[in-house]
């Protein structure tokens, strides 16, 4: 049984204003730090890679720089994967899989591919261990035009220029118990609305595009995943977080209709990858290592179907 960790805001069935967005940010408390975890490792990469910084996002006191890796030898006529990480903070093995993929294979597309890496989206909220970012907005409900999150505006303009050129996206998330313990609660009291208890999947599971499932290219990721840690089973009712189970591993949203992060291209092959860190099955090296091998393995499906 999970138990609501997140305190009383303002009045049960209002939503929040001003106030009670005022008191919420006052007590997220900075609890890792984005310039050394993650800024760090990617001045690492400058080696390899070029590296630039495609926004900044201010919430006094604190400044951000947002920044996108790519390959050094990048060709205008060649299709791109996008790999995104961090849209919600909190999700770890989201940002630092993605670091993980340029580390230690993204060598291997150099002249195949071009790639596209935003591995850090929210850094506020990485900082902060959080789903929201600083106005207490869900980023990944976010990504439609005029934007009210500004993480979600910033990743939409790097994207724009190369939207129809994207053949496979990758979005990295995870599932965690303080979903259910702490967001989802903190979500209804937001929104004025009751909480309805859920459940949290154990294991790795993949959310498709409802408009373009792509269920083969969808297989071919929960398949090579599922040699390094444990794929979710369904709920006894067929479901997983609710959404009833396409395929093994495999649920839908639909993206756009929803403004989650992985409806931002045309890309023909996406999916958003859901990782269990709180698992006793799987430790936070195989958490990486399940997201980088997601990258991988969609990457590799789309060069073999173009």
């Amino acid at each position: 049984m999970n138990i609501s960790t997140f305190p009383p805001i303002g009045t049960s069935g209002q939503a929040w204003g001003e106030k009670e967005r005022d008191e919420w940010r006052t007590r997220q408390v900075k609890q890792r730090s984005y310039t050394d975890e993650v800024v760090g490792a990617i001045d690492r990469l400058h080696g390899a890679f070029d590296v630039a910084q495609y926004g900044q996002i201010e919430y006094a006191p604190d400044h951000y720089p947002l920044f996108a890796v790519r390959n050094r030898d990048w060709h205008a006529d060649m299709p791109i994967a996008l790999v995104t990480g961090g849209v919600h903070g909190y999700e770890t093995s989201g940002v630092h899989g993605a670091l993980r993929f340029l580390e230690r294979h993204a060598a291997q597309y150099a002249g195949r591919i071009n790639l596209l890496v935003a591995p850090c989206i929210s850094p506020w909220a990485y900082e902060r261990i959080h789903r929201w970012n600083a106005d207490a907005i869900d980023p990944n409900r976010s990504f439609r035009e005029g934007s009210p999150a500004a993480e979600s505006a910033a990743l939409m303009a790097l994207v724009a220029p190369f939207r129809d050129r994207i053949v496979v996206h990758i979005d990295l998330h995870e599932t965690t118990d303080s979903d259910e313990s702490e967001f989802r609660p903190a979500l209804a009291a937001r929104d004025g609305k009751p909480f309805e208890p859920g459940t949290i999947p154990d294991g790795f599971y993949l959310c498709a595009d409802s408009e373009s499932p792509e269920p083969v290219f969808q297989q071919a990721v929960i398949e090579a995943v599922g040699r390094v840690t444990h794929i979710a089973p369904a709920d006894p009712d067929g479901t997983i977080i609710g959404s009833p189970v396409v395929a093994p591993g495999v649920i839908e949203y639909d993206y756009r209709k929803l403004g989650l992060c992985g409806g931002i291209s045309n890309a023909r092959y996406r999916t958003t990858t859901e990782v269990y860190p709180d698992s006793p099955r799987a430790t936070p090296a195989q958490c990486d290592e399940a997201q980088a091998t997601a990258v991988r393995a969609a990457i590799d499906f789309a060069l073999a179907h173009p």
